[in-house]
C-alpha cells in the first residue's frame, strides 16, 4: 500500500514539477506495413467450399501434395499480403509442388466459419487463418492464435518458412 502511495505521489510530483516530456512514457510507436496492400480477387462468394475443399483432397491425392485452407476476405489486408506471398517467387513454386490452396471466404467473420471450427481454425482470433491437411483430411496444423492476422507488418520469409514446415 505505501509503495502504490508513494509511487502515485511521485507522479503527482513529476507533473506538477514540469518533467521534460522526454522523460515521461513514449507513445505506441506507429507501425508500417512491409509491403504495399495489394487488392486482388482472392475468394470466391458464390463458390461451395465443401465441394472446392472435397476436390482439393482429391488432387492432392492424386498428385502426393498437401491442402491448405485459407480462411479469410478480399477485404482483409493481411490475406491481401499472404496471397502475395504465397504467389511471389521462390514461394510460388514450393506452393505449387507441395500443396493445394483453398480459399474459404468467411464474409465478415459470419460465413462458413462452421468449416472453420471443424479443421480447428478459430477465425475470431483474426484472418487469414490456415489449416495444413493431409489428403486424406487428417489436420496437421490449424492456425489457433491468428499467427498471420499482422502479416502486412511480416515479411515474406514467415510464409517461406510456413510452407517449408509443412510441405510433404
Amino acid at each position: 500500500m505505501r509503495q502504490a502511495f508513494a509511487l502515485a505521489l511521485s507522479f503527482v510530483f513529476a507533473s506538477v514539477l514540469g518533467v521534460p516530456a522526454h522523460a515521461q512514457a513514449a507513445p505506441p510507436v506507429k507501425r508500417t506495413p512491409v509491403v504495399a496492400i495489394p487488392h486482388n480477387h482472392i475468394y470466391d462468394e458464390t463458390a461451395d467450399p465443401k465441394a472446392l475443399i472435397a476436390a482439393a483432397f482429391k488432387k492432392a491425392k492424386a498428385e502426393h501434395k498437401r491442402v491448405i485452407l485459407e480462411f479469410g476476405g478480399d477485404w482483409c489486408g493481411d490475406c491481401q499480403v499472404l496471397y502475395y506471398y504465397f504467389h511471389k517467387s521462390p514461394n510460388v513454386e514450393v506452393l505449387n509442388a507441395n500443396f493445394v490452396l483453398v480459399p474459404v471466404w468467411i464474409g465478415r467473420m459470419d460465413t462458413n466459419l462452421d468449416l472453420a471450427m471443424k479443421y480447428g481454425v478459430p477465425v475470431k482470433h483474426g484472418v487469414p487463418a490456415l489449416a495444413v491437411l493431409d489428403a486424406k483430411g487428417k489436420v496437421l496444423y490449424a492456425q489457433s492464435k491468428g499467427e498471420f492476422r499482422d502479416m502486412r507488418y511480416m515479411d515474406e520469409k514467415y510464409a517461406s518458412d510456413f510452407l517449408s514446415q509443412w510441405k510433404p
